[in-house]
């Protein structure tokens, strides 16, 4: 009697540490799944200023008498990431479904090589569905050697339909912000001469 009891608290004991580390493990995978998942929702949906991404078969088209839209760059970036980043140009006047392309700027002044990851979100809000991505470096990791510069290209379009929206037709003005942020990195394991001290 005593040693069916003692089975049965054995297995339900078994049971529940199976289930939490059935728990445990889901939590990681969803944990890592969160960030790409959150992009992707963000650029089908325009969603917190998230703009949309094209590949290059994309169709947009642009005639000679479409409004034009100013569209205007921001740089940003984190304190803890020692690099100047700026746009080449402040902003420019574009064509609706014309293909336009901007520059930003990066210098590291860093003692050695020093990797960063950019964000990017686009104000108004509304009008994020709209400004079309087809090229651009966000989300890409960039490594910059000590002292090195690089130029860092951005391939867009307005979409026309910005116009047969009711809630963006009053858009004359569209900004683009990127905010470079450091790559966390991973501690480095000591080497062997180092574990045995010398």
């Amino acid at each position: 009697m005593e040693r069916d009891a003692a089975n049965n608290i054995t297995r339900r004991n078994r049971r529940a540490g199976i289930a939490l580390a059935t728990v445990a493990v889901s939590m990681v995978g969803l944990a890592f799944a969160s960030v790409p998942l959150y992009q992707l929702f963000c650029q089908v949906t325009g969603y917190a200023g998230t703009p949309g991404r094209a590949d290059g078969a994309s169709v947009h088209t642009a005639t000679k008498d479409a409004p034009l839209v100013e569209v205007r760059f921001n740089a940003d970036i984190a304190r803890d990431l020692p690099w100047r980043f700026k746009p080449e140009q402040t902003g420019m006047m574009v064509q609706l479904g014309e293909e336009s392309l901007a520059y930003f700027r990066s210098e590291s002044k860093a003692d050695g090589p020093s990797t960063g990851t950019a964000t990017f979100n686009v104000t108004p809000l509304k009008a994020a569905e709209y400004f079309i991505k087809t090229e651009c470096f966000c989300f890409t990791e960039q490594t910059l050697a000590a002292g090195e510069a690089a130029d860092m290209p951005v391939s867009f379009y307005v979409d026309p339909a910005i116009l047969e929206d009711p809630n963006t037709r009053d858009i004359s003005s569209i900004t683009l912000s990127y905010t470079f942020f450091p790559k966390k990195q991973s501690a480095e394991k000591p080497s062997k001469n180092d574990e045995r001290g010398g």
